[in-house]
Parts: structure tokens; sequence; C-alpha cells
């Protein structure tokens, strides 16, 4: 649910500072980010933009966000003593730190004693902080939904727009000019990361040194703005992160500004990238409008000077690797690489004739291994189709009922893949069952575009729950999606009839070591993207057979869940959201109707449980608008890379399976460090 907006200082300047930050956002999305060398992006002051964004980040460091609560983290050992984590999260922590420190009697001695932790070879060490983590997961999903919505609101605007010049040209009887058609925003990532920092959501309000808490060497992002969002790199357009002057207070005995990160992504012609050696180009003079060449001489001051007085001062920078892959949906993927330092510095004329300054940064020891060779994304061995998997054990599970092949593979003993199993590609609804009625359906033509005239959207809280951004996506987890359906007056290719296209991702079913059968996709699955629907036979709950010793039994629990008797954790709603029509006051306590995937189902049927899923369940319904019957996808809730384990939260309470006084005890092999041991 969407914070409300708050109001963080009176104070004038910081009040125009906030104002015209925002319409300077609000300008770049609608123009994009092609910046020329003297900074401007069309007519857009980006120095400016900078002042504004940096009023406002001290302003809410010094008064407001209190950074030490969430993101404290407890000291480990380094050569026989307690060492400080190698991260300085802002002006008000490092003070709190300071004071709180039994150690100094001096604060700002504690303070610099801590850059001086960071220049030790330990300090590399990454600490492992499971809740750190889950804030970091945490503030990506929050980024996400916003991102979505964002790009939700360009699509209805663009609609809008589009909809008023149709009516236009046709009263005038003019040929429509295409040049003219509205165009969508491309960076509704700065949107949302400007409305996470008005909302208080950034993981890390100030920037920092070192390590930042719950992110990992290795760890993948698919765009600066979640970097940004998690405290790992503070910009969107510039290479170098820094702390500048405003920081000297907190810490007098440093010389400001110092680096905190830098992103290698090949931007600079005379960048050298050796992994472990990096010889980094300095910002400035860079043609960012063409071809990324040099066109003026660089100079000695902000990111530069940072990068030397973190040289003079032995302090570490973190590094990220950008790459252009195809397999991101953005088509880019940023690889934290841990710590480097920078060991020299020259002045040298570059490939096209103009000063450049080249920094020499070296990994620092005691960190995990790299992940990217060189400046190529390496993601695994990810087979191009089923006949190049390793351990194949079966080229389709689906027999051709799915668009996209689903292979099966088992490289950890011989036994067979579900010999008797039969694939379903939606549900087969057993014979007892009466046929609901069906939906009335919209009266769109062609497609579904005005939320004030589609009746299905209506049902949504008038609004339409998808983008149309790589395919579908969903924007949040909602009670239910009331989708398109086949009394609507629009088409296949309609926006809001996301599920019904099947499955979009190349998913494999293969064995593990400990869980048995599990799956994963070779493709980036972005978040909100729905992956598969949960099928088998739909049959009243009371005539499922041996429901104690029955694993595959989803209980189709939509309106307990809504009525708050019971089922899922119900979804966070606002004010205006999705309206339920009839009565809830009669929903029976027990689910009625189920979904039996023990013998037949889809590749859903082989998804495990995890305490910490990647996946969500999600309610949809188009055909009719039977909550009782309603059907289940799953879906994304983080952008899942390749090969990562797909997973969902199978929802069992804690000794709810019981039969003749006797409670069934499952345990839970998920991994997870939240793990509750248990499935029931």
């Amino acid at each position: 649910m969407a914070s409300k907006r708050k109001a963080y200082t009176t104070n004038n300047k910081v009040k125009k500072a906030k104002v015209d930050l925002e319409h300077t956002t609000e300008t770049v999305m609608k123009y994009g980010s092609k910046a020329s060398q003297t900074g401007d992006i069309h007519g857009i002051d980006l120095a400016y933009y900078r002042r504004s964004s940096r009023i406002l980040e001290l302003e809410r460091a010094k008064e407001n966000f209190k950074v030490s609560e969430p993101l404290s983290v407890p000291p480990f050992i380094s050569n026989g003593k307690k060492v400080v984590p190698a991260v300085l999260t802002g002006l008000k922590n490092a003070k709190k730190v300071a004071k709180e420190s039994p150690e100094s009697e001096e604060p700002n001695n504690r303070i610099q004693s801590n850059t001086e932790e960071l220049s030790s070879s330990e300090s590399a060490t990454l600490i492992d902080d499971p809740e750190a983590a889950q804030k970091v997961k945490d503030a990506l999903r929050i980024y996400n939904t916003y991102y979505l919505r964002a790009v939700q609101e360009e699509e209805t605007r663009c609609q809008k727009e589009a909809t008023k010049e149709n009516v236009v040209i046709k009263k005038k009887d003019k040929r429509h000019d295409e040049s003219e058609e509205p165009r969508k925003s491309r960076r509704p990532d700065l949107k949302a990361i400007s409305q996470m920092r008005v909302d208080g959501k950034l993981y890390l309000n100030c920037k920092g040194l070192g390590h930042v808490p719950g992110i990992n060497v290795g760890d993948h992002f698919y765009s600066r703005c979640e970097m940004m969002a998690v405290g790992l790199h503070s910009h969107w357009l510039a290479g170098i992160d820094y702390l500048g002057a405003a920081f000297k207070k907190a810490m007098p005995s440093r010389t400001f500004p110092v680096a905190s990160s830098i992103v290698l992504s090949g931007c600079y012609e005379d960048d050298v990238d050796n992994a472990m050696d990096v010889v980094y180009t300095g910002q400035g003079g860079n043609d960012l409008l063409g071809k990324k060449h040099q066109i003026a001489d660089q100079v000695m001051e902000k990111g530069n000077l940072a990068l030397k007085n973190s040289m003079d001062q032995d302090l570490p920078v973190r590094l990220i690797r950008g790459n252009k892959t195809k397999k991101s949906y953005t088509g880019k993927v940023y690889t934290y690489d841990g710590l480097y330092k920078v060991k020299k510095y020259w002045a040298e004329k570059g490939k096209s004739g103009f000063t450049v300054y080249k920094f020499l940064l070296r990994r620092m020891e005691g960190q995990s291994v790299l992940t990217t060779d060189q400046v190529h994304f390496v993601s695994g061995n990810i087979p191009s189709q089923p006949s190049e998997l390793r351990g194949l054990a079966c080229a389709d599970l689906s027999n051709g009922k799915e668009r996209i092949p689903v292979p099966a593979s088992n490289v950890v003993d011989k036994v067979p893949f579900a010999p008797n199993f039969r694939y379903l590609a939606s549900n087969e609804v057993d014979k007892n069952l009466p046929d609901p009625i069906p939906a009335k359906g919209c009266n769109c033509k062609g497609g579904c575009y005005d939320v004030k005239k589609c009746s299905c959207a209506a049902l949504n809280g008038k609004k339409f729950p998808y983008v149309s951004l790589n395919g579908g996506r969903l924007v949040e987890a909602v009670d239910v999606v009331y989708e398109c359906g086949p009394q609507c007056g629009c088409g296949p290719s309609c926006h809001n009839r996301v599920t019904q296209r099947g499955i979009q991702y190349r998913l494999e079913v293969f064995k593990t070591a400990s869980k048995g059968w599990a799956v994963r996709s070779w493709d980036t699955i972005p978040a909100g993207a729905p992956v598969c629907e949960y099928t088998g036979v739909l049959m009243r709950t009371a005539d499922a057979d041996d429901l104690f010793n029955n694993e595959y039994l989803f209980e189709l629990d939509c309106l307990q869940t809504i009525a708050g008797i019971g089922g899922r954790q119900r979804r966070c709603l606002e004010e205006n959201d999705i309206k339920i029509s009839g009565t809830l006051k009669d929903a029976p306590e027990q689910p009625e109707y189920c979904i039996d995937a023990g013998t037949c189902g889809n590749v859903s049927r082989f998804i495990n449980h995890s305490c910490e899923p990647n996946l969500f369940v999600q309610c949809v319904l188009n055909e009719h608008h039977d909550l009782s019957r309603a059907r289940v996808w799953l879906c994304a809730a983080d952008t899942i890379p390749p090969l990562q384990e797909l997973c969902y939260d199978y929802g069992y309470a804690l000794d709810s399976v019981v039969k003749d006084g006797q409670i069934k005890v499952l345990p839970c092999y998920c991994g997870a460090h939240t793990c509750r041991k248990r499935l029931h």
C-alpha cells in the first residue's frame, strides 16, 4: 500500500529544491536521459538537478531518516578484535556510532577508526546479515511497484492524449500524423526513485563507504535506479559516486570528496578491464549524445578528485560492472563485484586526442570470486534448446500443449521423470461440477484502453491490473484480477488478457539432491510477470481422496482470504482498490473447491515451497466471476535471474493437517535464512 506523502521540512530553500527537483525529474522522464557535454538534457540544467537532489538528501539525512536503527549490523571478529562493519551510513549514523562507542573518548576518532578499518584487507569480508538482505529485497520490491505504477500512469496518459488527438483529427478531417503521437516516458525509473525518496522508502538515505549491508558480491541489478533504491550507487547517470564536503563535519580528519562507488559500463573508449585490475577513465568531456567519445579535456574535480582523494587516504571503492545482455529484460545487468582500491592515477592523451585521467584500481583480497568475466556478463551455462540440456530426462513434458517446450533434466540420480504424470495446460473440471455463470464482458472494440468505459477496468478498481511492458506485468498483487473474457468485445491482443497467452518463459524441471524435482527459468523473469498457472483437476474439496496424504492439493481460498476468515494473508489494498461485488458474509469457513495435481497438472506442480519465495499466488477470473473457483497463477515477486529456482509459499498453517487426532508434520528443506523448518 502506498505511503502518504510526507512533508520533510518547512525550510523555504528545501521546499524550492523539492519542487524544482520534481519538475526537473518529470521533464527528464518526458524527453529521455541523453545529455550533452555541457550537462544539459534538452535544456535541463543537470547541475541544478544534482544540487536540488543533494539539498533534499542532506536535509532528510540530518532531520528525518533514522538510518541507525534499520541498518544496525553487529560487529564481526577480525584478528581477535571487534571491527565496525565496512559501511558509513551517513551523517546521523556516523555521529551516533561515534558518540556511543566506548572505545574512544573523541567521537571523531571513532569515525576515523571506522575508515582506517576499511583500509585493511580484513574489512573486505562481507558480513552474513539475513535481516539486512531481507530489507534490500523489500526495497527492490517497493521500487518495482513504484516503477510499474509509473509505467501504468504513463500508459494511461498517452492513451488519453491519443484519444483527444483522434477526436480533433476527426473533427478537422485531417490525415493523422504518427509523428505527433504522444510518446511514452522512457524514464519511469526516475519517477519511481523520486517517489521512493519523497516517501522515505529508500533502503539507505545517505551515501556510505565499503560494502552495503545485505548486498553480496555477485548480486545483480537491472537498472541504475535499482542500485539507487538500495544505496549501492546513488546516481542515475554519473559513473562516479562520491561523498562531498557536507560529510566533513562528521569526519573532519578526512579530505573530501572521496569516492564511494563507480560503475564500469563501457561508456568510455579508454577504459581497460582485466577483472582484478581496472584502468578507469575519469569523468567529464564525454559525448553522451553520440558514440561516447571524448570531445573535451577532463578536469581534476568532482568524481576525478574523489578517486584521487580515495587513493591518498587508502579508502575502498565499490565497483559495479554494467554489461549488455539479451538475458535481461532491460537489455542490461549491473553486477556488484566488491571493493577495489585506487593504486595510482595519471593524465594522458586519450584515443580522441583529449586529456583524460586514468585511475588504476585493484580488487581487495578476501572477497568472493568474481562473477563477471572482464566486460562479459556470465550467468551460467544456459542451453538454447532442450537437446543441449545435461541429463535430459524429457524433451517436453507438455507434449506440445504449451507454446514453449518444458524439458526436464536429472543429473542427480537415475530416477525416471514422473512416468505416470499427465500434462494439463488448463484445469480439468470434475464432471460432477455445474458450469459457472458466464461473465458478461465489456463492450470495448479491438482492445481495452479507456478505464472509464471498460467494465472490466471498473471491476479492477477503475484501472487495468497489467502494464503492457515485457509482454504484460502485474502492477501489484491484489485480491483478484478481473481479465477480459470470451464475452468481451476486445480481441486476443488486449493487454487485459495476459494470463490467457499461457507460459511466456522457458521453464525447466530439474532434479535436486534434497528437495526432489524443482523448476527454474532459462530467462530473466521481471517482477510482476505471470509465470504459470497451477493446474490439475478442479473438484469439490469434500470429494478429494486422501486429503491427509495428498501434498498436491491447492485449496481455492480466494473467497476466504478476502472475507478474512482464513486462507492466505490478504493483500494490503488502497482505499480505491478493487471492490468485490456481492456479500461476503455467507462465505463458508473452508474452501469449497480445490485443485488436485497429484497425477495430472502442469509445470507448476513441481515448484517447491520456500519460506522466502520469489513467486506469489494471484487469483484470476475471466470466463466467470465466481470467486470460489478462481484460477490460480504464480507471478514473480522479484526480478528472477536465469537458473534461480522458482518457489512460492505453500501457505500451510502449523499443525493444520490433522486426521483422527493425529497431526502430520512435514519438514521444510527450503534452506532460507528465515526457514520455519516445517511446512505444516
